[in-house]
């Protein structure tokens, strides 16, 4: 099989609507029914939604824990969660995976744990949109709103600081059996990483 790939030459938001469209079209192609997105504020993933309306895609909006930010707080904003919820489109929040109470132990005691170790090695070789895509597709599964097996393949769409700018095909995992997930496919990436 070939299959081409979109390589932006910079990171970040000004390469959603490319990301968006060429996930569309290839959850169409492998007839894929879940597209799990990054999104802080709820824009990102109703870009998805809208761009896959009308089909059987599911799309899984995965944003920020609670207290990320503020304490007790959510990012969702109310208007693109109304959309969201009309569109049907799952909006959900879990700690990190590759952060979470290791981050916390190694704010207070210091050192660094394994689990910061895979997620600086994936941000420092393949970019931190990279990073978030394989990250939210184990939050998703973790959450239950997509089905995991060794025959299911996912689209899992991650961003470097807002919007998107990653869209990978992967056999998505859960959190306790990490190693079991693959990236079979890169549908776009950016050629620069972030430092």
């Amino acid at each position: 099989m070939e299959k081409s790939i979109f390589y932006f030459d910079d990171v970040g938001e000004s390469n959603t609507e490319a990301v968006v469209k060429a996930a569309a079209r290839r959850a169409e192609e492998l007839q894929i029914s879940h597209i799990v997105v990054a999104s802080t504020s709820g824009k990102t993933a109703l870009k998805m939604a809208e761009a896959v309306k009308g089909s059987s895609i599911k799309v899984v909006g995965i944003s920020h824990q609670y207290g990320q930010k503020e304490k007790g707080e959510w990012e969702i904003e109310e208007e693109y969660k109304k959309k969201l919820d009309k569109l049907g489109t799952v909006i959900t929040t879990q700690s990190h995976i590759f952060s979470g109470v290791e981050r916390s132990i190694t704010k207070k005691f210091g050192g660094y744990s394994r689990v910061e170790v895979i997620s600086d090695a994936l941000r420092s070789l393949f970019g931190k949109g990279f990073k978030v895509a394989i990250e939210v597709a184990i939050m998703a599964a973790d959450s239950g709103h997509i089905p995991v097996s060794d025959n299911t393949e996912i689209i899992a769409i991650g961003g470097t600081r807002q919007g998107a700018d990653v869209a990978l095909v992967l056999r998505p995992a859960h959190s306790g059996d990490f190693f079991s997930l693959q990236v079979r496919e890169i549908i776009a990436m950016p050629r620069a990483k972030e430092d």
